[in-house]
C-alpha cells in the first residue's frame, strides 16, 4: 500500500508567501497547467481512495488532475488554520516575532500543532483502511505534518519536509516500517 500526497498548484498567495489556511482562493492559470501536468505525472494509476481538502485549490488540483469524479471531501485535509496570520509572510510576521516559524510559535486564534497532528492521523487511519493505493490532495504544510506521522514523528519535525507547490510524496513501508518513499517530486514546468 502507497499514500500518494499530492499539493495543490499554484495560488497568488503561494506566489507571494503569504499563509493560507482558511482563505479559499483559487489556482492561477499556471496553477491550473500544473494540475493537469500532475495528472499526467500520476499516470492512469488506479487509486483504492482518493480524498481531497474542501478548499478549491486542492479539489480543483483533484479534478484537472482526472480524479475529480472519485474524490472524497475530507475536511481533516484542509490546511492548518493560521488564526491572526492568515494572508500574512513569514518575513511580515517576524517583524513582530522575530525567528517566528509555523512550527516552532503559537499561533494566535489558530490551530496548535497538536490539534494539526490529531487530523493527520485521523486521515492516516482511513487511508490505512482503503484496501490499496490511497492519494490525498491537499495543502503544504497539512501535507508536511502526514508525512512526520506517518513515520511516528511530531508534527512539529515536519519542518524538515520541504513542500513544493504541485509536488507529489509518496508514502510507504519498508517491511513493516513506515517509510518516505519519494518527497517533494515537482511536476514538470508546464
Amino acid at each position: 500500500m502507497e499514500i500518494v500526497l499530492v499539493r495543490h498548484g499554484e495560488t497568488e498567495w503561494t506566489r507571494s508567501g503569504q499563509h493560507t489556511g482558511r482563505t479559499d482562493i483559487p489556482l492561477t492559470e499556471q496553477g491550473r497547467r500544473q494540475a493537469r501536468l500532475l495528472g499526467r505525472l500520476l499516470g492512469d494509476r488506479d487509486f483504492a481512495l482518493v480524498m481531497t481538502s474542501p478548499l478549491r485549490r486542492a479539489a480543483d488540483t483533484c479534478a484537472l488532475a482526472g480524479y475529480g469524479d472519485h474524490a472524497r471531501v475530507c475536511d481533516d485535509l484542509r490546511e492548518i488554520d493560521y488564526g491572526e496570520y492568515e494572508g500574512r509572510t513569514t518575513r511580515d510576521i517576524r517583524n513582530e516575532v522575530p525567528g517566528w516559524t509555523v512550527w516552532t510559535h503559537p499561533l494566535p486564534a489558530g490551530e496548535t500543532l497538536e490539534e494539526v497532528g490529531r487530523r493527520a492521523d485521523r486521515v492516516l487511519a482511513l487511508a490505512r483502511q482503503a484496501g490499496g493505493d490511497v492519494a490525498l490532495f491537499g495543502h503544504g504544510h497539512m501535507l508536511r505534518v502526514l508525512g512526520a506521522r506517518w513515520c511516528g514523528l511530531p508534527a512539529a519535525t515536519a519542518r524538515h519536509l520541504e513542500l513544493e507547490p504541485a509536488a507529489v510524496c509518496v508514502l510507504g513501508h519498508e517491511r513493516e516500517t513506515p517509510v518516505l518513499r519519494r518527497w517533494n517530486r515537482e511536476c514538470p514546468t508546464p
